[in-house]
C-alpha cells in the first residue's frame, strides 16, 4: 500500500489471495483512478474460481482467457475501464497479445499483482517462459507497484524474481514456513500401493496420493477401489471412493472431479502434479508422495496442501531406495538429454511439420507427440524434455497437454438456412449461436457451449455436440471439436542452425541435478529433523526440532528406551 514492489513468500495456505485482494479494495476507496488490480495467475480454473468467489461477495471482478470468444474478451476490458470493476485476472500468455496490451494501458490499475512468481525465475522449479512478458507490461504501466507471491523459492531464486521483474529495490516480506500441525513422515518400503492402503485405512478423511504418470494415477486408484469392492481385510477405504486426475482429462472431467472431491464425495484423489495449484480445501487429513518429486520445492507445496485447518495432519513420502534412486537418476538424463539431441529434435519437429528454413513465424500447430517420435524415430521422454528447453531458449513455444475449445463458423447465410429443412433442434441451436456470436459469420469462433453436455429442446434430449456433428455434415457449418493434445507456436522463423549456450544449458543441468540431490538426501537420511531441513533449504535457518517428524519421534523413542 506504500507503494513499494514487493515479493511475499507464504507457505501453501497461508492467505496469498488477500494480500492484494484487502489493500486494492482499501486503495480504490481512496484512489479511484487507481482502483483495478491486474492479477497474473498460471491457471484458467484458478482465474474463474477467484473470480467467482469475489463475485459472490459483491465485488466485481473480470477474468480474460485463450478459449473466450473475442466478443466477451471486448466486454470483461470494457466492463474494467467504464464499471466498477476492481479484479483483472489474465494468464501470462495474454501478455502477449498487442491489442490486450494497448487495451491494458488506458485500464486504471493501481497494483500488479504476480501470482506463483516462482515461474519467472530460470531457477526457479517450474519456470515458465511466458513469465517473461511481465517486464513489458512493466513499462506499459511505470509507476504500478508490483505484489509477486509464492509459497516456495530458494534465496537464490528470491533475488531472481526480483530482478526479472524489475523491482527497483529488493523488498521480501516473509512468513515463516514453519507448520506446526504437519507432520513430515518418510516411510521406507519395497510395497508401495500396501503401504498407500495401509496409510489411508489408518488416517480418516480427505487425502490426496501425488503419483508420477498418469497410467499410475488411473490404475492406482482403480487398485485402491477394487480392495474395496472386493471386501479386502484391511478396508482402507472405509465404504469411500477414489478416483484419478492429470492433465490428460478434459477441462469437464477435470473440473467435475476437482468439484467432487472438494465437496467430499470422493475421498481419496490419485492424481499427477496436474492436480493442486489454486486448491482451497482446508480439511486435507494426508498428502502421500507415491514417488519422489525431482525438487523440494515441490514436495513442500504439494505436502503443504495436508491441514490448512491447523488440525492435525500428514505428509507422508514413500521411498524405496534402490528404486527410487535408479529412478532420479534416470530422470536427470531424460530432463537435460545432449544438446546434439536437442538440436536433432528441433529439426525432425520442423521437417515432421513442414517447416521450411526462414518460414514459419507466428504459426501454431497441434503436435501429436506419439506421432512425431514414431515418424522420426525419437524418444517420447527426452523429446518432451527438448522441445521444453527449445522453448526455454526461445526458438518455439511448446504446450504440453494443450486444450484446444471447440470452435464453429457459420457458413450458409441466414437468408438461405431454410432451404436446408432444418430439425427443430437444428434451427433452434443456430440461432443461439448467431444471438451469441457475431463473429461467427466471418471467422471460427471459440465457442463454450459446444461439449457433451445434454441439452432440452423442444422437450428433447440432445448433446450440443451432437446437433454441431449433424450440421457440420450437411455443409452449414464448420465443426472443430474439443481436443486435447500439445501445441507449438514458432516465436523464431525456422533457423538452419540454433545456438544453445553452453554456460546456461550446463549451469540449468547441474543446479537440476542438484535439486535431485537434495530430494534423496531428504529422503535417505535418517539423523535430523525433516522440518528443519526444509525450513534451512529455503533460507529460514535457526529453526528448532519440530518434536514430530518420523526423525524425531524415533529420536524420542531412543531416549525414552535408555
Amino acid at each position: 500500500m506504500a507503494g513499494k514492489d514487493t515479493l511475499a513468500l507464504m507457505p501453501t495456505g497461508g492467505g496469498k489471495s488477500i494480500c492484494f485482494q484487502v489493500p486494492t479494495l482499501v486503495m480504490a476507496h481512496d484512489h479511484p483512478d487507481q482502483r483495478l488490480c491486474l492479477v497474473i495467475t498460471p491457471l484458467i480454473a484458478l482465474m474463474r474460481d477467484q473470480v467467482a468467489n469475489l463475485q459472490a461477495r459483491g465485488i466485481h471482478a473480470a477474468a480474460v482467457y485463450t478459449g473466450m470468444s473475442y466478443d466477451k474478451q471486448r466486454t470483461a476490458l470494457d466492463n474494467c475501464l467504464y464499471g466498477p470493476y476492481h479484479f483483472l485476472y489474465c494468464s501470462p500468455e495474454r501478455l502477449e497479445s498487442e491489442e490486450f496490451r494497448k487495451r491494458l494501458a488506458d485500464l486504471p490499475v493501481g497494483l500488479i499483482a504476480v501470482d506463483e512468481a516462482h515461474c519467472i525465475s530460470q531457477w526457479g522449479y517450474d519456470f515458465r517462459p511466458s513469465y517473461l512478458n511481465i517486464s513489458a507490461v512493466r513499462e506499459l504501466l511505470p509507476d504500478v507497484p508490483v505484489l509477486a507471491l509464492t509459497a516456495t523459492a530458494t534465496p537464490e531464486t528470491v533475488d531472481d524474481i526480483q530482478d526479472k521483474l524489475g523491482f527497483k529495490e529488493h523488498h521480501v516480506l516473509q512468513k515463516s514456513f514453519h507448520r506446526e500441525n504437519l507432520n513430515y513422515i518418510v516411510r521406507r518400503t519395497d510395497h508401495k500401493d500396501e503401504q498407500v492402503a495401509h496409510i489411508l485405512s489408518r488416517v480418516p478423511g480427505s487425502a490426496i496420493v501425488y503419483v508420477r504418470n498418469r497410467k499410475r494415477a488411473q490404475e492406482l486408484s482403480e487398485w485402491l477401489n477394487g480392495r474395496l469392492i472386493n471386501g479386502d481385510a484391511a478396508k482402507p477405504l472405509n465404504g469411500e471412493m477414489v478416483d484419478y486426475y492429470h492433465a490428460g482429462l478434459t477441462t469437464k472431467e477435470r473440473n467435475e472431479r476437482q468439484q467432487a472431491w472438494t465437496e467430499g464425495r470422493t475421498r481419496v484423489m490419485v492424481a499427477t502434479n496436474a492436480f493442486g495449484m489454486g486448491i482451497d480445501k482446508p480439511d486435507v487429513r494426508v498428502v502421500i508422495h507415491y514417488d519422489l518429486p525431482s525438487h523440494l520445492e515441490s514436495y513442500y507445496q504439494e505436502a503443504g496442501r495436508a491441514g490448512r485447518d491447523g488440525k492435525t495432519a500428514y505428509a507422508v513420502l514413500l521411498y524405496n531406495e534402490q528404486e527410487d534412486k535408479a529412478k532420479l537418476k534416470k530422470r536427470a538424463v531424460d530432463t537435460y538429454p545432449p544438446k546434439e539431441f536437442v538440436e536433432q529434435v528441433y529439426h525432425k519437429t520442423m521437417d515432421f511439420l513442414q517447416v521450411g528454413a526462414g518460414s514459419g513465424l507466428g504459426h501454431r500447430f497441434t503436435l501429436h507427440i506419439d506421432q512425431l517420435c514414431h515418424v522420426m524415430r525419437l524418444p517420447v521422454v527426452q523429446t518432451y524434455s527438448a522441445l521444453h528447453i527449445l522453448t526455454q531458449a526461445g526458438y518455439i513455444d511448446f504446450e504440453e497437454e494443450h486444450e484446444t475449445q471447440p470452435r464453429v463458423q457459420i457458413l450458409v447465410p441466414r437468408h438461405l438456412l431454410g432451404e436446408y429443412n432444418l430439425s427443430y433442434e437444428q434451427a433452434e441451436l443456430l440461432d443461439r449461436l448467431m444471438r451469441s456470436y457475431s463473429g461467427i459469420y466471418t471467422d471460427l469462433q471459440y465457442v463454450r457451449e459446444a461439449d457433451d453436455t445434454q441439452c432440452t429442446i423442444h422437450n428433447s434430449q440432445f448433446t450440443i455436440h451432437e446437433i454441431l456433428v449433424s450440421l457440420a455434415k450437411r455443409g452449414i457449418i464448420t465443426y472443430i471439436p474439443r481436443s486435447i493434445g500439445c501445441s507449438l507456436t514458432m516465436t523464431n522463423e525456422r533457423q538452419t542452425e540454433i545456438y544453445l549456450s553452453p554456460v546456461i544449458f550446463e549451469e540449468r543441468q547441474a543446479r537440476f541435478a542438484q535439486k535431485l540431490q537434495a530430494m534423496l538426501e531428504y529422503a535417505d537420511q535418517t539423523q535430523f529433523c525433516r522440518e528443519q531441513l526444509l525450513l534451512a533449504y529455503f533460507g529460514e535457518t535457526g529453526a528448532v526440532a519440530c518434536g514430530h517428524c518420523d526423525v524425531c519421534r524415533e529420536l524420542a523413542h531412543r531416549i525414552m528406551a535408555e
